[in-house]
């Protein structure tokens, strides 16, 4: 590509060569591939013979805390060479010979099990349940080793024991609160919904500011991240590179451990396929791997659905599919008056009836043929941020015809917070449905008075009768892994509260048989 060897000031500590790829079509995920593994401050040489890369590589530097400290143009291309993070400078030398030359990962091929097994036993939900939607607040070491780990720093034996010791803390701190069913506290994921695509074969987590390249309007985005509250910079976003394939768990690895640390029924949450399609759908990247998003989503559900075949044969209580976008669907233009930020989605939307109707059939296709009693679904108005303010609003009346014919037999619903309207818009919900009423809302850094929770759940009771109602908060505590909504201690807080709640509505109720 270059006419003769690049003279930088440093020597690099790796070095590709990206050929005639722009930001726009593929180079910044390279980089990323690259540039995470380092050290701080250390350097990489960046290669390329499309011109207009001298104007972005800047550009991406700047938006990502990265610096560039060096750049050599000539007639073949540019060499650049990027500095993770602050650079620091050590003795110069006259010529940087690359160490390492990168190249593109081939794509691996579709790996398809020729059988999925069929569910296995597993204990029981009980009426009154009480359950966390999903996620813990992390330690801070096990926030230390999670992005270590995401950043090739540290390995996969190493990692999954660090986290192994979060989920006991997790596990122990929900079954002291009271809870019925537990989670792990989804320790292990970086956010609820894109630690997917670190395990998929194919696809590559790269942060979100690495992809504002991608959207219609960067600057307008970036604003709305900055006035949203979202932390951008550490919350990673999947990218498709190939034909999505599952040859590892995505979470039946995190089940079989939580359930050697409790006797208690386990749930676990997977992001939905409408949910994941339009997450991994943005041009330009995922578009060399599939015609449209109807064909990605096609293998979205089939790696999803391979998984809940493995998560309910390892014996799980219950899969939660979680489909929180669908409120933006229907708020996030009317009740806003713009486009919101909701759960690490970029790209655009068609219209709320046709997003339902899309919605409704990824969901029907993936659990095809499996047990409703033991799948869930989630939906709440967003959850990055504990400014009420910045939330969607508006009640489940939009979504009453979906949750109807949702192939699930529990809702786990946002209830507590007053930007979800009153219970009562459920009561059209059909008698098989079981109903997860949030009750206490995790964004609220103080812990609910008890008799309040108890009188709101004696009310879901009467709409909905004791065998059909389950106890939980709005959402996860930390959906976000670097960005959690309350402290362990207001979690744990929370959760006693609604299982003081719960033994007074099965004293009351189910001893009489209601």
């Amino acid at each position: 590509m270059m006419s003769s060897e690049p003279r930088h000031p440093y020597q690099p500590q790796a070095s590709f060569d990206g050929g005639s790829l722009d930001c726009g079509s593929g180079l910044l995920l390279l980089i990323r591939q690259h540039i995470d593994p380092l050290a701080d401050g250390a350097l990489l040489e960046i290669r390329s013979s499309e011109s207009s890369v001298r104007v972005d590589l800047p550009a991406w530097c700047r938006m990502t805390g990265n610096e560039l400290v060096s750049q050599q143009d000539g007639a073949g291309g540019s060499s650049f060479l990027v500095a993770k993070g602050k650079f620091v400078p050590p003795a110069p030398v006259a010529t940087a010979p690359a160490t390492r030359v990168g190249t593109v990962r081939p794509a691996r091929p579709v790996q398809v099990p020729e059988l999925l097994p069929a569910p296995a036993p597993a204990p029981a939900v009980a009426p009154l349940s009480v359950m966390g939607v999903g996620s813990w607040p992390r330690p801070r070491w096990l926030l230390e080793a999670l992005h270590a780990h995401l950043e090739g720093k540290l390995g996969d034996a190493e990692f999954e024991q660090t986290a192994d010791d979060a989920v006991k803390l997790s596990v122990a701190a929900q079954v002291a609160a009271g809870v019925d069913v537990v989670t792990d506290g989804e320790q292990r994921r970086d956010n609820y919904a894109s630690f997917i695509g670190a395990r998929l074969d194919n696809c590559q987590l790269v942060p979100i500011t690495d992809l504002l390249s991608y959207v219609s309007d960067p600057a307008e985005f970036e604003r709305e991240l900055r006035a949203l509250d979202v932390p951008a910079g550490k919350v990673r976003h999947p990218a498709v590179l190939g034909p999505l394939s599952r040859s590892r768990p995505l979470a039946v690895h995190e089940l079989e451990f939580a359930k050697t640390q409790t006797v208690l029924p386990v749930k676990v949450a997977l992001p939905g396929p409408y949910l994941l399609t339009r997450t991994m759908w943005m041009e330009c990247i995922s578009d060399r791997a599939y015609a449209d998003r109807e064909a990605l989503a096609k293998d979205v559900v089939r790696v999803l659905r391979e998984e809940i075949h493995f998560l309910l044969a390892a014996g799980a209580a219950l899969v939660q599919i979680d489909e929180p976008v669908l409120s933006e669907v229907v708020f996030g233009g009317s009740v806003t008056g713009n486009r919101t930020f909701m759960c690490g989605v970029l790209d655009a939307r068609g219209s709320p009836d046709a997003e339902l109707g899309f919605a409704e059939a990824l969901l029907a296709e993936l659990t095809r043929g499996l047990p409703r009693e033991r799948l869930a679904l989630h939906i709440c108005r967003g959850n990055w941020t504990p400014d009420e303010r910045v939330a969607l609003a508006g009640d489940y009346r939009p979504l009453l015809p979906f949750l109807t014919r949702a192939p699930v037999g529990t809702v786990l619903l946002e209830l507590a917070t007053p930007r979800a309207g009153e219970l009562e818009v459920l009561r059209g919900l059909p008698d098989d449905k079981r109903i997860g009423v949030g009750l206490v809302n995790q964004k609220l850094a103080t812990v609910e008075v008890a008799d309040d929770v108890l009188a709101r759940a004696e009310h879901a009771v009467q709409l909905f009768g004791a065998q059909r109602v389950l106890l939980n908060p709005d959402c996860g505590f930390a959906t976000f892994a670097d960005n959690p909504i309350a402290s362990a201690a207001v979690a744990a807080d929370k959760l006693r509260v609604l299982a003081h709640a719960a033994r007074a509505l099965r004293r009351r109720h189910l001893a009489r048989g209601d």
